[in-house]
């Protein structure tokens, strides 16, 4: 198998993957706690998206744009009515309230869309080739969103007044709420925003396959992944994990069957706690 080929493919899926990294990431930082939730979030919002394109017809860029939209606003509903009561409770409990939310929230989508596989409407279109490796126009689309996501991403927290809120509330609390930010609106802001790059990135992993209930759980071990290499909290952590996640992931099928690929999340995750517990770039780094 061409090694080139396995690397540009797991740098393909490692931008596409770097999305919702990128919202746990800032979830993580701001709120304090790994939000498992994210994994039905994706879900959902992959499915808003399919409705959009599928039934109503909508192109894929505005269907995104549904999924975005989606996943944030059933985040910021699930968040304020469900998760921020356990915060009160502290890291464990509201992380375990994470992951029964999670559950809840696939077993509604289950209800309601059943289990079989769905997939966008996409025009067939032939790969792209350079240098003898293989990309598919999709694929070249997802990358393309997932990079101007990113880069506004960056700029939001860098340049927006609201940003600097949510990095002054992420690396200093005590001195933000002196300072008169208000920590539950940014704790809002930062539940649509991270749980919208979820739905974004729950519909752009679908569009290079299909969907289902569990399309937000099969990728959430390699979302914490990419977190956890890149450092909790940290936002160019995750792009840099989730691309370090997606190359491992292809290159291990030169000694892997396919079905083995997820454990490589789980070994990265091993390995950067006992090599290097704050992640390639730490926690403050922003």
């Amino acid at each position: 198998m061409d090694v080139l080929q396995l690397i540009a493919n797991g740098m393909m899926a490692g931008g596409v993957l770097a999305v919702p990294a990128i919202g746990l990431a800032a979830m993580y930082s701001v709120l304090r706690f790994p939000n498992f939730a994210i994994a039905s979030h994706a879900t959902a919002g992959a499915f808003a998206g399919w409705i959009a394109n599928a039934s109503l017809g909508l192109p894929v860029l505005p269907s995104l744009i549904v999924a975005l939209l989606a996943g944030g606003a059933i985040g910021l509903l699930t968040d304020e009515f469900v998760l921020r009561p356990f915060r009160r409770a502290g890291f464990i409990t509201t992380a375990i309230g994470s992951l029964a939310l999670t559950i809840g929230l696939e077993n509604v989508v289950r209800l309601v869309f059943g289990n079989e596989m769905r997939g966008y409407d996409l025009p067939l279109a032939r790969d792209v080739v350079l240098a003898g490796i293989h990309i598919g126009p999709q694929q070249l689309q997802n990358v393309m969103v997932s990079v101007v996501v990113m880069a506004l991403v960056f700029g939001f927290l860098s340049f927006t007044r609201m940003g600097k809120a949510m990095r002054a509330v992420a690396d200093n609390p005590p001195l933000a709420d002196i300072k008169g930010i208000d920590a539950r609106m940014v704790a809002r802001i930062v539940s649509f925003m991270g749980m919208g790059l979820a739905g974004l990135g729950g519909m752009l992993i679908g569009l290079d396959s299909s969907i289902d209930p569990l399309t937000g759980f099969r990728v959430m071990l390699p979302i914490f992944a990419a977190a956890v290499v890149g450092g909790l909290g940290s936002i160019p952590g995750a792009v840099a994990g989730a691309l370090v996640v997606g190359v491992a992931e292809e290159l291990s099928l030169l000694a892997l069957p396919p079905s083995y690929k997820s454990t490589v999340a789980f070994l990265a995750i091993i390995l950067i706690l006992a090599v290097r517990p704050r992640g390639i770039f730490g926690r403050e780094a922003y």
